[in-house]
């Protein structure tokens, strides 16, 4: 992808997480200039256009559309489908595909919200602390996967890219239930001995001791059913495994992208429907999943190549 882009003459670099950004951080004049390519290769694009309905017509496909101008339909010797996931109505990426797929007895798995934020019912008490407050340097914990990094406090529940990497295991639980350790540099005993002869008012003491962030002490101050904490101890351990009921992830049309969608049991190796022989999907569209931060477009990336390579493959094997 990085040669690629370079091609469109847009320099990238990588950061120290492994995460390849623009040079400009910005994408915008990579899809300008992307664009600019595929026209003076010969692409055609048709704007305002909705895919309604996929349809065999002898040896060729019919492909329908809804357009401004009302239905229209185009002819074709194989059909690549990337429509997307559910989670950008605004951008006509809605799932509206799904019942046509299902309609030609395509297994589609719902799709559901991924890479956002979920919901817990903080106390009014607690949002007046911490509301739009981050958590840095933090470890994240959902069953046996472990994520560090940031999080943020939102007025639904918890924000950020350590929760966007626990989504699929959340989502997997019937009471998602997300573990934090406020302090993943020192162990309980080190947190104790910081402590020093502290006595009473433990936390209060751990906030400027331990460098408790704001948003850190409000959540610790405000547990539900939380007795004030009596020992060192007893603070320490919480701090080190804090453990947070979760609600729901937020609807999908918050969500950076969307799991589920065509079942791979579905298509065969090169990405073809198997149920429609002719027919491919790539990028969003299929059952798979990835944290956003390149993931997510490289997987796309990925797949449209393969989807396209396959048509071409497809399209010469059948004499077209």
């Amino acid at each position: 992808m990085r040669q690629w882009a370079a091609e469109l003459g847009i320099e990238t670099f990588a950061a120290k997480t492994g995460r390849v950004y623009p040079r400009e951080l910005k994408a915008a004049p990579l899809l300008r200039r992307w664009v600019e390519r595929l026209r003076a290769s010969g692409v055609a694009f048709s704007l305002r256009h909705r895919w309604t309905d996929l349809r065999r017509a002898g040896a060729e496909w019919q492909v329908d559309f809804q357009t401004v101008d009302g239905q229209r339909a185009y002819d074709a010797d194989a059909v690549i489908l990337a429509l997307g996931g559910g989670s950008w109505p605004e951008t006509g990426s809605d799932g509206g595909w799904v019942s046509a797929l299902e309609h030609s007895g395509v297994s589609v798995a719902p799709l559901e919200s991924s890479n956002c934020g979920w919901e817990l019912p903080w106390p009014t008490a607690m949002l007046a602390q911490a509301e739009g407050k981050p958590l840095k340097n933090i470890n994240a914990s959902v069953d046996d996967k472990t994520a560090r990094g940031e999080l943020m406090v939102t007025s639904y529940g918890l924000e950020g890219g350590i929760i966007y990497q626990l989504g699929p295991a959340l989502r997997s639980m019937p009471e998602p239930t997300i573990v934090i350790d406020f302090k993943p540099a020192h162990t309980v005993e080190q947190l104790v001995r910081k402590l020093g002869t502290c006595h009473r008012n433990f936390l209060a003491e751990a906030r400027s001791r331990w460098a408790l962030s704001d948003a850190a002490f409000a959540i610790l101050d405000n547990l539900p059913g939380k007795e004030p904490f009596t020992s060192a101890e007893s603070l320490a351990t919480t701090a080190k495994a804090c453990s947070l009921r979760l609600t729901r992830p937020r609807p999908l049309a918050e969500a950076i992208s969307s799991a589920g969608g065509v079942r791979w049991s579905e298509l065969d190796a090169s990405l073809m429907v198997r149920r429609l022989p002719g027919v491919f999907v790539a990028g969003e569209m299929i059952d798979w999943d990835a944290p956003t931060g390149g993931y997510l477009m490289q997987g796309c990336f990925a797949t449209g190549t393969r989807a396209a390579r396959s048509a071409l493959a497809w399209l010469q094997a059948n004499g077209h």
